[in-house]
């Protein structure tokens, strides 16, 4: 059973920068396909970056493409998102998972890690 967890969450200004940290114990991120989604108050858990095993492609969603960076150090077993020029609509639990191609679905979640932007 491989578990998630977040860090690097905190409170910053708007145009400021955070980078959020996952690492997993039970297992390696290595095996897996990882992305990074956010739930904000009153709003659906939403996807906002994906990266390959291989860390060759990445996706974005657009609220967050070309401010964001999602990359992953498999010789360290850490995956990361790095948020620059945030903004108060970034305010959100941001989570990182772990996608099972058997399954056709993110499998494991970790609890989240909170990003709280202010104007």
């Amino acid at each position: 059973q491989v578990q998630l967890e977040e860090s690097g969450g905190g409170s910053v200004q708007a145009g400021g920068a955070l980078r959020l940290s996952c690492e997993a114990s039970g297992g390696s991120i290595n095996d897996y396909t990882m992305g990074w989604f956010r739930q904000a108050p009153g709003n659906e858990r939403e996807p906002i970056a994906s990266i390959t095993r291989d860390g060759a492609a990445t996706t974005y969603a657009s609220s967050v493409k070309d401010r964001f960076t999602i990359s992953r150090d498999n010789a360290k077993g850490t995956l990361y998102l790095q948020m620059n020029r945030l903004e108060p609509e970034d305010t959100a639990i941001y989570t990182c998972a772990a996608y099972s191609i058997g399954l056709d679905k993110y499998k494991y979640w970790g609890q989240g890690t909170q990003v709280s932007v202010s104007s």
